[in-house]
């Protein structure tokens, strides 16, 4: 199968857990931050980035990295450590400005239950078509290389079969309300279809998630590398591969229908 997908164990340590308390309590004349200086300081809480304290004026915080090298030393600060935390925080706050993106998005596309869904669009050839989709277009293209992390589930047979790798968060409304679809595709097809839910969430988030239930196999990629290569901006969004390793569908996983999947199945499958 000429998919590139490949397992990699991630090297980043995550330095997200309870902030480190370092001279809670010292006070300051003054204290200098950046160009910045407050007066009557005294320090609440250090972590591995950041220094909290109140002052004259009130309460503020303060990153260790504008502080005065003696400072720095004081409070432990650690450069390659905060470099490491700030990377992650970036992340955190990417999946959520992502989550809350596509919730805007979304929510016009995903019907109620008790409303139908909307019609499919195709082009000449009758295959469906996102009217938009928020991501660099492989359709027609060798599919990108997609890096797993970890497989959550049993790391599924893939060879001559489709594949319907769809970027999602547990965390995302939007990506919980497709999940039927999701199971419904891989139960009618799954002699010849494997779907794979890949998220940049940890593995604890996704164990969260107790329903919608899901029945395909799910895997990690924490550092977000397929994502980047997918250049993606809101999620859910699916990308169907062929045998050949040819992207047949993208775009929101809504518009691939079993209709739709019967179609391309029988066109590329051969």
């Amino acid at each position: 199968m000429k998919i590139r997908l490949y397992v990699l164990t991630a090297t980043l340590f995550l330095l997200l857990a309870a902030p480190m308390v370092f001279a809670a309590g010292d006070t300051f004349p003054t204290l200098k931050a950046g160009s910045e200086v407050y007066s009557n300081v005294t320090v609440t809480t250090v972590t591995a980035t950041d220094i909290y304290f109140s002052h004259a004026k009130g309460m503020g915080n303060a990153k260790l990295r504008s502080l005065e090298p003696e400072l720095q030393k004081r409070f432990k600060y650690d450069s390659v450590k905060a470099g490491e935390v700030e990377v992650q925080q970036a992340a955190s706050t990417a999946r959520y400005q992502m989550a809350v993106a596509a919730k805007a998005r979304v929510d016009k596309l995903l019907p109620n239950p008790n409303e139908e869904v909307p019609p499919v669009e195709t082009n000449e050839q009758g295959e469906p078509i996102a009217p938009k989709i928020y991501a660099k277009s492989f359709r027609g293209q060798h599919a990108p290389q997609i890096l797993l992390e970890k497989w959550i589930t049993l790391a599924p047979a893939l060879e001559g079969k489709f594949v319907l790798l769809e970027f999602w968060a547990a965390s995302s409304e939007p990506c919980q309300r497709v999940i039927p679809q999701l199971n419904e595709l891989q139960e009618k097809f799954k002699d010849r279809l494997v779907v794979i839910g890949l998220t940049d969430e940890p593995e604890e988030e996704i164990r969260k998630l107790q329903e919608p239930r899901i029945n395909y196999a799910i895997a990690t990629d924490t550092l977000g590398r397929t994502k980047q290569t997918v250049e993606l901006k809101a999620i859910p969004h699916a990308l169907l591969i062929d045998p050949k390793g040819i992207v047949r569908f993208e775009g929101l996983p809504l518009y691939l229908t079993e209709s739709s999947m019967e179609l391309l199945v029988g066109r590329y499958g051969n």
